[in-house]
């Protein structure tokens, strides 16, 4: 026995709409993947982490917290870290607190990585995204957006 739909199938133009939202975040994704591979051989999800570290107090994250902020598993951030330790960007520590609770930290080397590829990063956004509506439509499209991905920070 299946349990009816809490709610009805999406319209052709619905299902319209959300493959046009996907297609355009896969592209403009793909675009800024590749500009900071080729310019800066760093991955967008290796930047993500670096954004997500500099940005949090002291710049240190535990990995379980990195992992929730950048939608990896916790394996996979293992090994994204793992690699950013080996290039220098990235250092680990041990809780003192919690003996398995491991700390990422940005390096000063990381965070100078990041400035460089950041200049890459935004221009990116700015061509690929920005550029393409006017300040009006940028606002409905971010409250749009925000409907879907209330920010907690924000109250909404």
């Amino acid at each position: 026995m299946t349990e009816p739909a809490l709610f009805p199938s999406p319209s052709r133009s619905q299902l319209r709409a959300w493959r046009s939202f996907l297609t355009a975040h896969n592209r403009v994704l793909r675009n800024l993947e590749a500009e900071l591979v080729a310019e800066q051989r760093l991955s967008l999800v290796s930047y993500d982490v670096l954004v997500q570290l500099a940005e949090a107090p002291g710049r240190r994250l535990r990995m379980a917290e990195l992992a929730d902020r950048v939608l990896l598993s916790r394996s996979g951030v293992t090994r994204l870290v793992d690699r950013l330790e080996r290039a220098g960007l990235v250092a680990r520590q041990r809780v003192v607190a919690d003996g398995r609770g491991v700390i990422a930290e940005l390096t000063d080397s990381g965070l100078e990585r990041l400035r460089n590829a950041s200049r890459t990063h935004l221009a990116g956004i700015a061509r690929h995204f920005v550029a393409h509506f006017d300040d009006d439509a940028l606002a409905a499209l971010g409250a749009l957006c925000d409907r879907l991905v209330p920010d907690p920070q924000l109250g909404t």
